[in-house]
C-alpha cells in the first residue's frame, strides 16, 4: 500500500511538472527562451503576477531605442498594475545594436508600389515574433484572447502602431507614447533611421495613412484596436507633426474627423490635454513636453478596460529631482556619448554628455539618451 501511495505521488508530481513545464516563476521578470517561431531573434521576457487572474489579459510593453526589457519593466508601472488587476505583461527585447525595433525593413513593411507601403501581417521580422510571444502566453496561461493590448515608447510606440495595423485580430487596443504612424519609418533596412519621418516631414492625407494601416492585413474586415496617441509639442527627436499624422491614420481607419469632438484640458494632468475623436481614437498632447514623455499607468488601465472611464485620471509624474540627481551624482567623466547612447538615469554611472549635435534627453527616471 505504501509502495502504491509513493508511486502515485511520484506519478502525480511528474504529471504536474510536465503540465507546468512552460510556466515561469511569478512576481519577477523572467526570460522565455522558446516561444515559437522567431526569425528575428527577438528576446521574450514576461511578468506573471502573484495575483494572476483565472483567464488573464495580456499587455505587451515595448521599450525604446537603447532600452531593454529590464529597463522598461523597472521604468514603467505595468508590473505593479499587473498585481492589482491580474494581467500578464510581455516585455519584448530588441536583438539589434542600439535596441531600436525593426519598423523600417522590407520584411517588416512590404513595399508593393512606389506610392504606398504597408505594415505586413505575418511578414516576419520583430512584429511577427512579438505576436508569437502573445500566442505562447495565451496558450500557456489560458489567457483572454479578447483582452490583448499593446503599448510602447518611442521606437516601441512605432512598433505599437505597426502591430495594431498588421494584427488587428490579435490586439484589442493600443497606446503609443511618442511614436510615428505605421509605415512612416520605412528605409528598406533593418534598424534604419528615417529622418524625413522623424522630423515630421511626411505630411500626407488621412486616406493615405488609413490605407497604410488597413492594407496591412488584406481582406480583414473584423474589429480594429482602439488607439490612444500620446506626444509632446516640444519633441525634437520625433517631431510633434508625427502626432497629427498618427491621428490622421487612426481616425481614417475608423472614419472619424481629424477635428476632436471633445477636449479635456489638464488631462490626465497639466500640461497635457486629452482629445476625443470618437469612441476608438483619442490623443493626448503635452504642451512643452519633450521626447521624455510621461507614462500614465492609471489612464492606460482605463483605456484598456480594467477601470471605468474618467476625464480626471491622475498619474504620478516622474520626480525631476530624483531623475537629475540619479543621472549625475555618481556619473563618471569621459567623452560624450554617440547618438542613442545612454547618458543618465537611476543608478547610471556612465557618461552624462553627448557629442554634438546630440543632447542628453530624459526618457524616464531610469533612462536618459543621447538624441
Amino acid at each position: 500500500m505504501r509502495f502504491l501511495t509513493t508511486a502515485l505521488t511520484s506519478a502525480l508530481a511528474l504529471c504536474g511538472a510536465t503540465a507546468a513545464s512552460g510556466l515561469v516563476k511569478r512576481g519577477s521578470l523572467q526570460q522565455v527562451n522558446d516561444f515559437g517561431a522567431n526569425t528575428s531573434g527577438t528576446k521574450m521576457y514576461i511578468y506573471v503576477p502573484d495575483n494572476l487572474a483565472v483567464s488573464p489579459a495580456i499587455i505587451v510593453a515595448i521599450h525604446y531605442c537603447t532600452g531593454t526589457a529590464s529597463a522598461y519593466y523597472n521604468g514603467t508601472p505595468y508590473a505593479s498594475l499587473a498585481e492589482k488587476y491580474g494581467f500578464i505583461v510581455i516585455y519584448p527585447e530588441s536583438p539589434y545594436d542600439g535596441t531600436c525595433w525593426d519598423v523600417s525593413s522590407a520584411e517588416a513593411l512590404r513595399y508593393p508600389r512606389l506610392t504606398c507601403f504597408y505594415a505586413s501581417h505575418d511578414g516576419g521580422a520583430d512584429s511577427n515574433s512579438i505576436v508569437n510571444m502573445v500566442s505562447y502566453t495565451l496558450d500557456t496561461y489560458n489567457g483572454d484572447k479578447s483582452s490583448v493590448f499593446v503599448t510602447g515608447t518611442s521606437s516601441g510606440a512605432m512598433m505599437t502602431n505597426v502591430l495594431a495595423a498588421a494584427y488587428p485580430d490579435v490586439f484589442a487596443a493600443g497606446i503609443a507614447y511618442a511614436g510615428v504612424p505605421a509605415t512612416c519609418f520605412y528605409t528598406g533596412t533593418v534598424n534604419g533611421w528615417n529622418s524625413t519621418c522623424s522630423q515630421g516631414q511626411l505630411n500626407l492625407t488621412q486616406d493615405y495613412w488609413a490605407n497604410a494601416a488597413l492594407n496591412a492585413y488584406p481582406g480583414y474586415d473584423g474589429p480594429r484596436p482602439r488607439m490612444r496617441i500620446h506626444h509632446g509639442t516640444a519633441d525634437t527627436t520625433l517631431y510633434p507633426q508625427n502626432y497629427y499624422e498618427t491621428i490622421k491614420q487612426w481616425t481614417g481607419v475608423f472614419g472619424y474627423s481629424t477635428t476632436p469632438s471633445e477636449t479635456y484640458p489638464d488631462t490626465p494632468r497639466s500640461p497635457y490635454t486629452r482629445y476625443v475623436f470618437g469612441p476608438n481614437v483619442e490623443g493626448v498632447l503635452g504642451e512643452g513636453i519633450t521626447h521624455g514623455i510621461d507614462i500614465f499607468g492609471d489612464a492606460d488601465m482605463q483605456w484598456f478596460g480594467f477601470t471605468g472611464s474618467s476625464t480626471t485620471t491622475t498619474a504620478t509624474s516622474p520626480s525631476s529631482t530624483l531623475a537629475t540627481s540619479s543621472a549625475t551624482a555618481t556619473a563618471t567623466a569621459g567623452p560624450g556619448g554617440e547618438q542613442y547612447t545612454q547618458c543618465g538615469g537611476v543608478g547610471w554611472t556612465g557618461v552624462t554628455t553627448c557629442v554634438s549635435p546630440y543632447t542628453c534627453q530624459k526618457l524616464n527616471d531610469y533612462y536618459f539618451q543621447c538624441l
